[in-house]
């Protein structure tokens, strides 16, 4: 993607028994950048620029996508988690804040299992529970789960395809385990909804108004972590450590590319300590 720069430093970390691929974007405090599910992470397009003039910017390929493609582990939540907690770890850093979007709820599991790591979290159009999504969205997924091997047939030629044959480690032959893998995982149940009070890092909600996530559950989402709790106050008194935005005429497939993403994630992850306003990050 044109919009997308070229990475200063890119590679393998052997990680929780695993080869995971990351690549480096910018200087400065690390920002884990975590994709969606059958995407990329360039799909960020030009928040990845825009994110790394303030960061070093260390974009992830979970597992089954990329260059880190198929384990042969099943593939869950938390153990994504862990890979990401210790490459943190590899890569010299104590802890970094963390923006994922659609799968990269991975980010708020490495929250829940790993706060240690986790100084800013970040989540974009991202489900706390698989009964988040609209119908839609659930039924293609749990589709995906019961015949992965149809799926990946289907997908053959398509870009999803096309960037896991580049980036992966053995090219085409694991594409097939690479879906299976991913199918395993959607056709899991998760709700985490009693852990997110137990989130200790402040955290930046964003998603689109017309998102694939039920836009009741992004706010559900941010009462959880205590917003929204009480009316801010003259002085800002009540406000806590959590925001929430809503991203107008946004949809879930087009909000990970939106440049509205890194305009309210930057002076977030700066911790307003200036009152940057949205409107001069843009400028």
């Amino acid at each position: 993607m044109s919009d997308v720069p070229e990475p200063t430093e890119s590679g393998y970390a052997a990680v929780n028994g695993v080869q995971v691929w990351y690549q480096i974007y910018g200087e400065g405090e690390p920002l884990i950048l975590l994709h969606g599910g059958l995407s990329w992470l360039e799909a960020f397009g030009p928040n990845i620029a825009r994110l790394a003039q303030h960061r070093q910017v260390i974009g992830v390929d979970l597992q089954g996508h990329g260059g880190t493609g198929a384990l042969g582990r099943p593939m869950t939540f938390e153990a994504m988690a862990t890979d990401i907690a210790e490459l943190i770890k590899a890569l010299g850093h104590e802890k970094a804040d963390v923006m994922g979007y659609s799968l990269g709820a991975t980010a708020l599991r490495l929250a829940i299992d790993h706060p240690d790591v986790v100084d800013r979290l970040v989540i974009v159009s991202a489900a706390f529970a698989f009964s988040n999504w609209h119908d839609y969205n659930f039924d293609g997924m749990r589709g995906i789960g019961a015949d992965p091997d149809t799926a990946a047939e289907s997908l053959v030629g398509t870009p999803v395809h096309e960037t896991y044959v580049r980036k992966a480690q053995a090219g085409a032959d694991t594409w097939v385990e690479a879906v299976r893998e991913i199918g395993g995982l959607l056709s899991q149940d998760y709700d985490w909804s009693a852990e997110i009070p137990e989130v200790k890092a402040p955290t930046l909600l964003i998603y689109a108004d017309w998102d694939s996530i039920r836009i009741a559950k992004a706010v559900e989402f941010f009462e959880l972590l205590g917003g929204g709790a009480d009316e801010g106050g003259w002085r800002r008194e009540n406000v806590g450590a959590s925001r929430l935005a809503v991203i107008p005429n946004q949809t879930h497939y087009e909000i990970v590319g939106s440049p509205l993403v890194s305009d309210f994630a930057i002076p977030f992850l700066e911790g307003y300590a200036d009152e940057t306003t949205i409107s001069s990050v843009s400028e």
